[in-house]
């Protein structure tokens, strides 16, 4: 890999990093940047994985503040992640990924019409146990099984999920979706460093770009209104599953 094609992915890893930390759509920054530097999807699924550790590094780093008073939550969720994460990889190793394809538009469109709705869900679910709630358990473990197995809009299932079940700000709920979905992805890349197809060369770079926005992101969602940001990731996330809806049905 040529010096340039190394420097384009550390500055596709910043704009992934913030695109992650802030709106949960990492992926679709980073998957193309690695298919357009010539790596084959099954590598440039696993060493997008191995990479997106960083970013979640930076944005508990760069998160300090929102994340004061959660540490019962995220080692709660984090370790209902873990979990999660590992089922994901190791689905992405054994299995063929047609059926997942087809669902996931599905679960980005309802995750992403649970955002633009908090208002609604959040009147509705107010006095049914919170983020110990057995849905939002089950919710963020299928959501880690994802993102262990691809992860595109992983954050925003995952984000959708917790904004339903808590009044807190979007910092901090963003801030919780950050981390525990960073320990999801661990347990993937450690996975995929063993035993998958890891172009090091490539992830290394990314992952240095990874760190710097995930380590800015915050900053920037500790700025924006939390619900014009809710309303804009929930449209974006919109239109990624009809775009996925298209590629999967064709």
């Amino acid at each position: 890999m040529t010096a340039t094609s190394m420097l384009l992915l550390v500055l596709a890893g910043v704009g992934a990093g913030l695109a992650g930390t802030v709106a949960g759509l990492a992926s679709l920054v980073s998957y193309p940047a690695l298919l357009a530097a010539g790596l084959p999807p099954l590598t440039a699924n696993v060493t997008n994985t191995v990479a997106l550790s960083c970013n979640a590094i930076g944005a508990a780093a760069g998160s300090q503040p929102e994340l004061t008073g959660q540490r019962s939550r995220v080692v709660r969720l984090g370790a209902v992640c873990v979990v999660g994460g590992a089922v994901g990889a190791l689905l992405l190793l054994v299995t063929p990924a047609e059926a997942f394809e087809r669902i996931v538009p599905w679960l980005i469109a309802l995750a992403s019409l649970l955002l633009l709705a908090r208002p609604l869900v959040l009147r509705a679910h107010r006095t049914v146990g919170g983020d110990r709630h057995p849905v939002l358990v089950i919710g963020m473990f299928m959501a880690a099984v994802y993102a262990g197995y691809f992860g595109a809009a992983a954050g925003v299932l995952m984000l959708a999920l917790l904004s339903a079940v808590t009044t807190d700000s979007h910092a901090r709920v963003n801030a919780l979706k950050n981390v525990v979905l960073g320990l999801g992805n661990a347990t993937a890349a450690i996975g995929f460093a063993v035993l998958g197809p890891v172009s090091w060369t490539a992830a290394i770079p990314l992952a240095v770009g990874f760190f710097g926005g995930g380590l800015l992101g915050p900053r920037i969602v500790r700025r924006l209104p939390g619900t014009a940001l809710r309303v804009a990731i929930g449209l974006l996330g919109l239109a990624l599953a009809v775009r996925l809806g298209y590629s999967a049905y064709r």
